[in-house]
């Protein structure tokens, strides 16, 4: 289950609002989710809801953004606002392929592509649980048309674009979570 709110609120405010979405997507899978609610951290720091080891969530926010995916895999949820990108970023993130697209793309299309780059590495690290330590230059992708090209297996990768670019919104959800 997938949730997203575009907002226009106060910075402090997207932690909470992100929280509000996991309490509606948990309501639908029936798991009422609150303050009491008790919340494990896996090994890495990620989160689970003790009493539902089976459901995975995992929450994202960035200015004017916020979203959340309610998983029965390990997930991981990204969304970011598309601005101008740092190229120190990129270097430190990006393989060398994914650094001659996003240098070769149109002037206009830089910023998008970098975010789409991005927040599916973020996704991803984040459904392992590992984090930004894992050497995001690893996980390469590229694109066909709407199709996202990735040497990685047993993940399902989608990306939504948001409001003519403005948002970008990537999802990797684990498939075989002996990983």
């Amino acid at each position: 289950m997938l949730m997203i709110s575009i907002i226009d609120m106060d910075k402090r405010a997207f932690h909470d609002h992100a929280h509000k979405i996991l309490r509606e997507c948990l309501r639908r899978k029936g798991i009422e989710y609150g303050e009491n609610t008790p919340v494990v951290k896996g090994k890495l720091g990620k989160p689970y809801l003790s009493e539902h080891p089976n459901i995975h969530y995992n929450l994202s926010h960035a200015e004017g953004i916020a979203a959340c995916m309610v998983s029965d895999c390990e997930c991981g949820i990204d969304c970011e606002n598309v601005r101008d990108f740092r190229p120190n970023v990129m270097k430190r993130a990006f393989s060398e392929k994914e650094r001659e697209m996003v240098e070769s793309a149109p002037e206009s299309e830089r910023n998008l592509l970098f975010f789409r780059l991005w927040t599916l590495k973020e996704a991803y690290v984040k459904a392992l649980g590992i984090g930004i330590s894992y050497p995001m230059d690893t996980a390469e992708f590229s694109f066909e048309g709407e199709n996202i090209i990735t040497h990685i297996k047993d993940c399902r990768f989608r990306q939504h674009i948001l409001k003519d670019g403005r948002y970008v919104v990537s999802i990797c959800e684990i498939e075989n979570t002996a990983t």
